[in-house]
């Protein structure tokens, strides 16, 4: 592995790795909602999301793609800590459950591996609202790629 990712087998990531990561949420829908990326390593990332008008669906509860996209960023910041420098990748797969609606004022996200292989990922993601009350959990698939030539 290239010294600007981590080791699959505990290794540190390096700064550029973590950066890389990072910049995850500021681009796109995760941006444009505010998502906000709080830790970022190889075992874990949290963010939360400040409850907006703009996110709730007419019911009046935050809607089931804010927490989607919210959750996708997650793992997707996760797998790019673990990817070979100059690599890009993506989702392939996701599900999410929903239990509980989601209101705010704040909502919280954990991610962690399941799985970190070679050219794949599996994140499980729970989202949380502010009385720690379980909205939903997502579990992702992420690939790595060769970079584009």
């Amino acid at each position: 592995m290239s010294s600007s990712t981590t080791s699959r087998r505990g290794g540190a990531p390096s700064a550029r790795a973590l950066e890389h990561a990072r910049s995850v949420f500021d681009f796109g829908v995760t941006a444009l909602l505010g998502v906000r990326a709080l830790e970022i390593g190889p075992g874990r990332v949290t963010a939360e999301l400040q409850v907006r008008k703009e996110h709730f669906n007419r019911n009046g509860r935050v809607g089931g793609g804010v927490l989607m996209a919210m959750a996708d960023a997650m793992g997707a910041a996760g797998s790019v800590v673990h990817r070979p420098a100059g690599s890009r990748g993506g989702t392939t797969e996701s599900k999410t459950n929903f239990f509980s609606a989601a209101r705010g004022p704040v909502l919280h996200g954990v991610s962690i591996p399941l799985h970190v292989g070679r050219t794949t990922s599996v994140w499980q993601t729970s989202l949380t609202d502010s009385d720690g009350r379980l909205v939903a959990m997502v579990i992702q698939t992420q690939v790595a790629l060769p970079a584009e030539r």
